[in-house]
């Protein structure tokens, strides 16, 4: 090696070292997290999803052991000399049996929840391809986290000219971090909120270009519709061209049927404004005839506008296609992303969608006037609720709702839930004797005693839906599901660890829609006993219900 290059391979190898180098506790902590993360929680965890999470709480403990390493230097203690060298043996040699146990007993809980959950079991694969993925996305979330603390000590020197150094490093630190907030969650979060809107945008007019508009004038794109076919939106056209024919409907109920109304307003390409859909949504219902229909169905979508054919379907067939749904688009980003980056737009949509409906409903004569029933899925279960102020101003302003997959940031869902009757579970609460609120998990759930004579608000949710569990007061506090007996289908193992059972739960929601019907955030056919339930019109029987549940369950809905 010449001379020119051999200091500056030396210089690369120290700065390799430096890198690779790691205090004692930080070691320590991104271990005991490790261990941490292979945990069970609700969902099956894919090879890559588990790697993430396990990458995240190690990085979370590698910073945690880091400040407390600090912290104890600074108090003045230190570890050298021999007791470093044998605390570091201890360590190499615990650490390493521990993760081999932990691995161990990761892969026995991740089959006993895919078992649960009725899943696809793993074998030692799965656990190779977990590590490999961990190692590399700890690296780079290492890499960045020390290069955001290099920032803060260069802002930190810069401020060391003016003050002293003590308070100079911390000042450093965090204007370090502001500075990165900023970038990332303000002017990075606008501008990624505009590039992903265009984005999605343009996948909103994607469609299939076999499927033509509607010819039948209850039908929003119709002959009778103020609507174009390309103005709806990809989830838009799947809603309407969805719908079940007269013909459908009469063949189950063996009777003659009414072709349903269903009236939706999509965003377009000109972009959202939801006051103005939402008056367009009601002229477009008047226009399909819906409000002299029996029953009309205020549905929130979610991010993307889609509305689950189940919940819709099931009124629809229930009562004879004598129903109307109504529904607009508020968002061109999926509902995940949509929950995250801008989730003000459902609880807006659900807000002006009703109200405007309502106030075209009141102008009807009261004896004329059509049930009036709201309903959304996750988001648009979020959404559908902004219009109410509680379980008495849902039941004097409709005449019932369905809300399925509540999230845990639903404002009354989480306010039922908080005043539950006492004994009651979290994830099947007792409000008010469920004379008006009612929760279910599965069917019979919703045959609670007492009496549930007028207006029925119901919520279904699943006990291992980590969309309806997840919340941020998870990392810091216990929640009672997890107090409690175990909800139907969660492992008994699942335990509660500051800080890492709420990044579990975050991640599991990305599972939440990939197990079968019944489990997570797959609802199935649920949504038809919900209705027969809630709304069920005269003479209906639990047979006709079942029978209605095979019937939509062998459907197939446009995607």
């Amino acid at each position: 090696m010449s001379d020119i290059w051999r200091p500056r391979v030396a210089r690369a190898i120290s700065a390799l070292r430096s890198q690779l180098r790691a205090p004692f506790a930080a070691t320590a902590g991104a271990t005991v997290l490790l261990w941490a993360s292979l945990t069970p929680s609700l969902m099956p965890r894919t090879a890559l999803f588990q790697a993430l999470l396990t990458a995240l709480c190690m990085l979370a403990g590698y910073g945690a052991g880091a400040s407390a390493g600090w912290l104890v230097r600074s108090c003045g203690g230190r570890l050298a000399g021999r007791a470093r060298v044998i605390a570091w043996r201890v360590l190499a040699v615990g650490g390493g049996l521990g993760t081999l146990v932990a691995l161990g007993l990761a892969l026995r809980w991740e089959n006993e929840v895919r078992g649960l959950v009725e899943a696809d079991q793993v074998g030692v694969g799965h656990l190779v391809l977990t590590v490999l993925i961990t190692a590399v996305l700890f690296a780079l979330l290492l890499g960045l986290s020390r290069g955001i603390k290099a920032l803060g000590r260069s802002i930190g020197r810069f401020v060391g000219r003016f003050l002293p150094a003590a308070p100079s490093a911390v000042i450093g630190g965090l204007l370090a971090a502001v500075l990165i907030y900023e970038l990332a969650i303000g002017v990075g979060g606008n501008r990624l909120l505009g590039a992903l809107d265009a984005s999605f945008a343009t996948i909103n007019e994607e469609f299939s270009t076999d499927v033509p508009a509607p010819t039948t004038p209850e039908l929003t794109a119709g002959p009778a519709s103020s609507q174009t076919w390309d103005a709806l939106g990809r989830q838009g056209r799947v809603f309407i061209a969805s719908a079940p024919t007269a013909a459908d409907i009469g063949e189950f109920t063996q009777e003659p049927a009414k072709q349903p109304v269903r009236a939706y307003v999509g965003a377009g390409p000109e972009g959202v404004d939801i006051r103005d859909e939402a008056r367009t949504a009601v002229a477009e219902l008047d226009a399909l005839g819906g409000f002299d229909r029996a029953v009309i169905n205020v549905v929130t979508g979610t991010g993307r506008g889609w509305v689950n054919e189940n919940q819709a379907q099931a009124l629809e067939f229930m009562w004879g296609g004598d129903t109307a749904t109504v529904s607009l688009q508020y968002s061109y980003l999926p509902s995940w992303m949509s929950f995250i980056l801008d989730r003000q737009r459902a609880q807006d949509a659900g807000l002006a969608l009703f109200d405007a409906i309502y106030g075209r409903w009141l102008e009807i004569p009261e004896a004329d006037r059509p049930l009036l029933v709201v309903s959304g899925e996750s988001l648009g279960s979020f959404g559908g609720e902004a219009a109410f102020s509680g379980a008495h101003d849902l039941a004097t302003r409709t005449d019932g709702a369905l809300f399925v997959g509540p999230t845990a940031d639903n404002r009354l869902w989480d306010r039922f839930t908080e005043e539950r009757e006492p004994g009651t579970p979290q994830v099947l609460p007792v409000v008010d004797d469920g004379e008006i609120v009612r929760f279910a998990d599965r069917p019979e759930d919703w045959e609670a005693p007492g009496a549930w004579d007028g207006t029925r608000i119901g919520y279904l949710q699943h006990a291992n839906d980590p969309i309806t569990w997840w919340s941020p007061s998870v990392a810091l506090e216990r929640p009672d599901w997890l107090e409690e007996e175990r909800g139907r289908d969660v492992s008994p193992n699942v335990r509660w660890i500051p800080g890492v059972t709420m990044l579990q739960l975050g991640v599991d929601q990305f599972s939440a829609n990939s197990v079968p019907s019944g489990q997570g955030h797959q609802f199935g056919t649920a949504p038809v006993h919900a209705w027969a339930a809630i709304l069920p019109p005269p003479g209906w029987t639990d047979q006709r219900t079942d029978e209605l549940a095979a019937v939509i369950g062998a459907r197939k809905w446009l995607q």
